[in-house]
C-alpha cells in the first residue's frame, strides 16, 4: 500500500524547514516512508536558482534567504499554507513535468470544492484564480527524490508582494481565498487540500503523526497566533 506520513507543523522561521528538508532528503534510503509537512512561516522572501535580485523590488525588513528551488522570487508569510512534499518520485513512476501538473491539479481541485475556478497559465506553473495568482510552486529534485513544494494563499497579509516582481513577473497580482468570502485558517485549509493531494499522487492512506520531523531544528517553531 502507497502511504506517506503527513505533519501538521507549527508556524516557524524559514531557514530551519529549509535545512530539514535537505537533511531529509539526504538521508534517505530506498525504504524511507515519504513526508508531507503542513505548515506557515514568519514573513521571509525566497530566491530560487533561476531568481534575479532585481525581482526584490522593496524588501524592507523582510529577511531574503536564497534557496535551491527552481522559480524566481516569492514571499511566505501568516495566514499563507505552505506544504513540502518529500517524496521519491522515481519510486513512484512520477515524472517532473507531470508531478508539478498533479499539484497544480490537486489545488484546482481543491478550490473546485469552495466554488473557485482555479486555473493554469502558460509558462508560468502555479494557480491562478480569476488571473490573479493564489497558489506558487517550486521544486527541487535529487537522486529522484523532490522537496519544498507549494504555497497557497488563503487569509494573509498580501502587501509584502508588492515588494517583489512575484514568480519574476513585473505587475503581476495575487490574490487569496479570504478575498472571496471565505473563512477559513492556513490549517484548516490543509484538511481540504491534503485529500487532493493522496488522489493525485496516488497513494491509499496519510499516516498523520503529531512530531516533528527529526531533522528540524526545535529552536524554528513560533506559536501559531
Amino acid at each position: 500500500m502507497k502511504t506517506a506520513t503527513v505533519r501538521q507543523l507549527e508556524r516557524m522561521d524559514y531557514e530551519p524547514a529549509y535545512q530539514a528538508m535537505q537533511a531529509f532528503n539526504a538521508a534517505r534510503q530506498p525504504d524511507t516512508v515519504d513526508e508531507i509537512w503542513c505548515l506557515e512561516h514568519a514573513p521571509v522572501y525566497t530566491l530560487g536558482l533561476a531568481g534575479r535580485t532585481e525581482h526584490v523590488l522593496d524588501a524592507g525588513d523582510i529577511p531574503v534567504v536564497k534557496v535551491d528551488r527552481g522559480g524566481q522570487v516569492t514571499y511566505h508569510g501568516p495566514g499563507q499554507l505552505v506544504v513540502y512534499l518529500l517524496l521519491d518520485l522515481k519510486r513512484s513512476g512520477i515524472g517532473i513535468r507531470d508531478y508539478v501538473q498533479r499539484l497544480e491539479q490537486s489545488v484546482i481541485d481543491m478550490l473546485a470544492g469552495l466554488d473557485l475556478d482555479g486555473a493554469r497559465r502558460d509558462r508560468a506553473p502555479g494557480v491562478y484564480v480569476d488571473g490573479r495568482k493564489i497558489a506558487a510552486l517550486g521544486v527541487r529534485v535529487r537522486r529522484g527524490c523532490c522537496y519544498h513544494g507549494l504555497a497557497l494563499n488563503v487569509a494573509m497579509d498580501l502587501a509584502p508582494f508588492r515588494g517583489i516582481d512575484p514568480c519574476g513577473y513585473r505587475g503581476l497580482e495575487v490574490t487569496q481565498i479570504s478575498d472571496y468570502g471565505i473563512s477559513m485558517t492556513a490549517r484548516e485549509a490543509a484538511g481540504y487540500l491534503l485529500p487532493q493531494l493522496r488522489r493525485q499522487l496516488g497513494y491509499q492512506h496519510f499516516q498523520r503523526e503529531q512530531e516533528p520531523p527529526r531533522h528540524l531544528a526545535g529552536d524554528g517553531h513560533r506559536d501559531v497566533a
